[in-house]
């Protein structure tokens, strides 16, 4: 018999030494390969999954999503000696003999009829007795005194998670309104309850904060690693740089054109299509090579000027904001930004974004537009000393030669650090910034 096999969390980083579990991709009694994903794990910079060091049935989970851990922590085990028959889990083997010695001269259907509820009674999910029931919604579902039968199971294979149990609790089906009737027995205390229900109404504020009224409800979760670095990089930002905003305004009917002439020629020669990220990625490079400052950082008491551009795009990741790093963005043609922004976003999308996809950055670009934003002040970086701030694009009344007309235009916002970029120069970088997006045949002439 060979012994049980660890599965701890591996290093991901030289300064990461604690991670939030996410998501578990297979439940206890699995039977699971060798090198397949077990579970997500969560660090301060991306997700990352651990694969199974070993083929076996996995066993003794002892951390659960959401739940922190230590490097070198560990959180599960695998038997080895374990092997799938049938192809599914121990749970599924050991319930096909209690059906079948239930009614052993009974005909097969007839056997569930009589230990499993319908699968209208249950939801149209397996859980409780017809499924995997895990070890956290298994506590839940105790302490609340829940039958795991009347659950609707959403975890793959009909497991009943966590998630599924606090979700019945918050929202119960509207057949366990009725238990709360039974309080008529003594005519003295139903009078004096009387004046309760109409709170909705206008009932005193103190049994509006009482903790038995339903819209009153509260939820504690631990704030996850990711949304921690994001918090603590912003504070660092704010107390040890000495920011300031500019800002601009651009018509982009121009670059609007050239998009509308070329995205379909642009599409079925490099399989991508043509955004606006990557004419405002070339614009940044023009502009971060004519205003170095805006490109360097303080290290040490010295200023360091890169003579590369390696940019970073703010993308809106499963678990929150993600800024990926394109590396020498200078060296870089249209398609190649657009392949590497699409890649970034469905990585990020799915929690699969590494360390060093977000490690590094000379600048930053984060374009709130795509959320409605219309003007935002956004926060640099640190070390890096500016971020460029795109906006939604909205048709507004401009003078051009002297006459009124409607153009399609965006608000820029440049934040830096005052410690080394002067007003001038932000000032600048953002003409820089117009004039190429207005004028797009620049980035094609090197003007």
């Amino acid at each position: 018999m060979s012994e049980m096999i660890q599965v701890e969390v591996p290093t991901v980083g030289e300064s990461i030494s604690e991670v939030q579990i996410g998501q578990w991709l297979k439940a206890e009694g699995d039977f699971v390969e060798s090198g397949e994903d077990l579970v997500e794990i969560e660090t301060e910079k991306a997700s990352v999954q651990i694969p199974a060091p070993a083929s076996g049935i996995l066993q003794g989970i002892q951390k659960q999503q959401e739940e922190f851990a230590l490097v070198g922590e560990v959180i599960a085990q695998i038997d080895p000696n374990g092997a799938p028959s049938g192809g599914g889990s121990t749970n599924e083997q050991s319930a096909a003999p209690a059906t079948s010695s239930a009614s052993p001269s009974a005909p097969a259907p007839a056997a569930p009829a009589s230990n499993t509820p319908s699968p209208a009674k249950v939801g149209g999910s397996h859980s409780g007795g017809g499924g995997i029931v895990m070890p956290a919604a298994r506590r839940i579902l105790d302490e609340h005194g829940i039958n795991a039968q009347d659950v609707p199971a959403t975890g793959p294979g009909g497991r009943l998670l966590k998630e599924d149990v606090v979700a019945f609790i918050r929202n119960p089906p509207q057949k366990q309104a009725p238990p709360p009737a039974p309080a008529p027995p003594q005519p003295a205390a139903t009078a004096i309850a009387a004046p309760a229900p109409p709170a909705p109404g206008g009932g005193s504020f103190g049994s509006l904060m009482t903790e038995q009224a339903p819209h009153r409800g509260e939820e504690v979760k631990p704030m996850s690693m990711l949304r921690r670095t994001i918090a603590s990089r912003l504070v660092e930002a704010q107390q040890t740089a000495a920011l300031l905003t500019t800002f601009n305004e651009i018509d982009m009917q121009p670059t609007m054109e050239m998009r509308s002439q070329y995205k379909d020629l642009f599409a079925e020669k490099h399989g991508v299509k043509l955004g606006f990220m990557s004419f405002f990625a070339k614009a940044a490079v023009e502009a971060l090579r004519k205003f170095p400052a805006v490109n360097a950082e303080i290290r040490d008491g010295n200023i360091v000027y890169r003579h590369y551009q390696d940019i970073g795009i703010a993308i809106g990741g499963g678990k929150g904001l993600v800024v990926p790093i394109l590396r020498n963005v200078e060296r870089m043609n249209f398609a190649d930004i657009e392949r590497s922004i699409s890649d970034y976003a469905k990585e990020a999308g799915e929690n699969r974004l590494q360390p060093e996809d977000l490690m590094g950055g000379t600048f930053t670009i984060s374009n709130g537009g795509i959320y409605g934003s219309l003007l935002s002040t956004p926060i640099v970086n640190p070390p890096q000393s500016g971020i460029l701030g795109l906006h939604s694009i909205q048709k507004r009344p401009i003078a051009v030669n002297d006459e009124v007309v409607i153009r399609p235009m965006m608000y820029i916002a440049l934040t830096y650090d005052h410690r080394i970029v002067d007003g001038r120069e932000a000032v600048g970088f953002l003409k820089t910034i117009k004039d190429v997006i207005e004028e797009p045949a620049r980035l094609f002439l090197e003007l």
